[in-house]
């Protein structure tokens, strides 16, 4: 159970490193240089913790789930602090994928 813990917590510094990379684009100067920090962080923290729960988990699992998470994140931080928009089509997809990792979390236990 605990690498699943980690594989999540994996996925949401994926979410972070994307919208640090939003954030960089948006400023400028020592600002931008902030953002960029934050995402090689997020990004280190992010893959060290995949690697990890990659020696317990199936590699195809963990990392559809990775990806999973961190690309409904990432559309989620979009909609909501970037205002991209959130049509149906959009929304609908995205709960498939929601939908797909679940499924993978069940049939992988």
């Amino acid at each position: 159970m605990i690498n699943w813990i980690l594989l999540i917590i994996a996925g949401l510094f994926e979410v972070a490193f994307a919208a640090c990379l939003g954030k960089a684009k948006e400023s400028a100067g020592t600002e931008a240089a902030w953002w960029y920090l934050g995402f090689l962080v997020c990004l280190a923290i992010s893959m060290f913790l995949l690697v990890k729960v990659t020696q317990a988990l199936p590699i195809g699992t963990a990392y559809a789930v990775w990806t999973g998470i961190g690309a409904v994140g990432t559309v989620l931080v979009g909609i909501f602090v970037f205002h991209e928009p959130a049509t149906f089509w959009r929304l609908f997809f995205i709960s498939t994928l929601i939908a797909s990792i679940i499924g993978l979390k069940v049939v992988s236990s």
